[in-house]
């Protein structure tokens, strides 16, 4: 549940979480594209490496590093899976690996920039900047709650995992099938428990006369700032020198560049 606990926003004051939630969608949009872009593990390495800055000016390592090791279990899954088909599929040993590789970073590059994102960008802010581009609020409280509720859901899956190994379950014992069948007395508790927060929180809403006033006002009102101007333009200098270097320029594979050079 560690990659949850990593989406987990802690409010910090940090020139990451200052900026307009807005600008900081577009950018992880940008990364996303890019990340969609290139299929060739240079590119991805520098797209990944791009990112760090972002991590220590925010002040969140500690979060990241868990969100990144939350991803490693699917990343190892997605590295197998493309290396056992290409391998197979009649291409070469290093060819396979840089291909599997490639893969691999560019699901953990996705990783990486919505763990930012979500662990800089408070989810009553988030809510904010959907209503101000005009979302109707029905969906931005949707959306707002089910960000909310993630890492409170994980919280409790890992606590009814603690107390359900505490009663002698074994989860890592059996094959594949009786693994996902362990999984079972961790599930049911789960289902009720969300069940039972969504019953009360609609109880609640519904005694404070949710949705009575169709013309809503906020305490706080979102602006543009100089930092999220230089984000912003830096946002769309790096898409469009990845799309001119997609367009008119050939990536070379890491076993091209390190033959060269060698």
């Amino acid at each position: 549940m560690s990659v949850f606990e990593g989406l987990k926003f802690r409010k910090v004051y940090s020139p990451i979480h200052n900026l307009d939630p807005r600008i900081k969608f577009v950018y992880v949009c940008a990364i996303f594209v890019i990340a969609i872009l290139y299929g060739e593990l240079i590119p991805l390495i520098v797209l990944f490496v791009m990112q760090i800055p972002f991590v220590i000016l925010a002040g969140v390592k500690r979060e990241w590093f868990r969100s990144m090791r939350g991803a490693v279990f699917l990343a190892s899954i997605i590295f197998l899976t493309n290396f056992i088909f290409a391998y197979f599929g009649g291409r070469g040993l290093t060819e396979s690996l840089e291909g599997a590789s490639a893969m691999t970073l560019r699901f953990i590059v996705l990783v990486e920039s919505f763990s930012i994102f979500f662990l800089t960008t408070s989810p009553d802010h988030l809510g904010l900047a959907l209503e101000q581009a005009h979302v109707p609020y029905e969906f931005c409280f949707a959306f707002t709650t089910a960000v909310r509720f993630v890492p409170v859901l994980a919280e409790e899956a890992q606590t009814i995992m603690d107390a359900q190994k505490a009663r002698g379950l074994e989860l890592e014992r059996g094959n594949f099938l009786k693994r996902i069948r362990n999984y079972i007395p961790i599930l049911i508790p789960l289902i009720v428990s969300a069940i039972r927060r969504s019953l009360e929180l609609a109880e609640a809403m519904e005694s404070r006369a949710w949705g009575a006033t169709k013309k809503r006002t906020n305490l706080y009102v979102l602006k543009m700032h100089r930092g999220d101007m230089i984000l912003i333009a830096l946002t769309t200098l790096i898409l469009a020198v990845a799309i001119y270097i997609r367009l008119f320029f050939k990536i070379p594979s890491l076993n091209q560049l390190l033959g060269s050079l060698l």
